[in-house]
């Protein structure tokens, strides 16, 4: 185990228009851990406003991007924000309620644990599970399993994980939305981060806000993954040799 004087986390949730469940995550996940960094994605006013007030009350550090630029781009703002707060690791979870903040715990104490690797979570969908998450996921773990070179990484789309956060912002994804959080899982196992699965449960409630855009979203995730295939190329061609010698 490491030194606890190393393990300094925090809970990183990037959020845009969730006015009905930013609150209620955020009273959820402070029951486990009192650090919150909320990155507001350029919201419009309601969820601008639900925003402030988790700072208001001293809930949250909260931090809001003029105008929105995509998951990613909120992570990236959020992860360089809590490296200079000093903190050493980020628990990142979504803000509309789909994650089982009682694994929150479970989670913190496997990078205590573990203090170099990333830790992912490996959805247990229940039946509110869209279909088309489904295959998304399925495509996008068929590419990442190209791309490590084996099946290291159980699924690179959950959104509930914990970065060690000097690594994760070390990396530099250029993925900015929904591909963003695939791509800073390979790139953190290309520089050597190891990689630790831990199945979470994950639901989707009723009436929830998803800002998945199906067509959009799935150009940039074919991008992000020819991007990564054609960078993994080589060295996937290396390893091959020096196994048929």
């Amino acid at each position: 185990m490491s030194d606890s004087k190393e393990f300094k986390p925090c809970i990183l949730i990037p959020t845009y228009e969730n006015p009905d469940t930013i609150h209620e995550v955020v009273l959820a996940v402070r029951k486990h851990l009192d650090q919150v960094i909320v990155i507001d994605d350029g919201s419009s006013e309601p969820g601008r406003r639900a925003a402030e007030a988790l700072a208001t009350e001293g809930l949250a550090e909260v931090r809001h991007r003029a105008e929105n630029g995509g998951k990613g781009a909120a992570l990236i703002d959020g992860l360089r924000f809590a490296h200079e707060l000093g903190f050493s690791h980020a628990l990142q979870i979504d803000a509309d309620g789909q994650h089982d903040v009682s694994d929150v715990p479970r989670f913190l104490e496997a990078s205590r644990q573990r203090p170099e690797a990333l830790i992912l979570g490996t959805p247990l969908f229940d039946e509110s599970a869209p279909r088309g998450r489904r295959i998304a996921r399925s495509i996008s773990v068929f590419w990442v399993n190209l791309e490590t070179g084996g099946s290291i990484i159980a699924d690179p789309l959950c959104g509930f994980r914990v970065y060690p956060v000097k690594q994760a912002v070390s990396v530099k994804p250029r993925a900015h939305r929904m591909g963003y959080d695939p791509e800073v899982a390979v790139r953190l196992y290309w520089t050597g981060t190891p990689i630790v699965n831990l199945d979470t449960r994950v639901s989707y409630p009723e009436g929830g806000v998803s800002h998945y855009r199906m067509f959009w979203d799935n150009v940039e995730m074919s991008w992000t993954h020819t991007r990564l295939f054609n960078q993994a190329l080589p060295r996937l061609l290396y390893r091959w040799i020096r196994w048929g010698r």
